[in-house]
């Protein structure tokens, strides 16, 4: 059984960083997807691609890999510059502002 081990990035409809510090495993496909003749939609008879494991570190993921024997590929998350402006939100409102703040 194969597996890869990743840090999810964030969603790209949200600025937050909610669910990408923690780590998943999630097993590769064994078999090819099919098209269902009468619907034609596409479905498969492997289960395990259905499941992601969340870890809270990426030696918890390799530690339960290697306890069940299964062969992972870590995938490291690129890192990025945090977004930090030196007065934060509370500077939309600041007396000290050289243009009042309107809509």
């Amino acid at each position: 059984m194969r597996a890869r081990i990743y840090c999810p990035a964030k969603t790209a409809m949200s600025s937050g960083m909610a669910k990408t510090h923690q780590w998943v495993l999630e097993y590769a496909p064994a078999s090819a997807r099919e098209i269902d003749p009468l619907m034609g939609w596409t479905s498969s008879d492997d289960t395990q691609s259905q499941v992601k494991l969340r870890f809270e570190t990426k030696e918890a993921a390799l530690d339960y890999a290697a306890d069940n024997g299964i062969e992972a590929v870590v995938l490291e998350p690129k890192t990025r510059k945090p977004n930090l402006r030196p007065m934060g939100y509370g500077e939309n409102f600041a007396t000290s502002r050289r243009a009042p703040w309107t809509h």
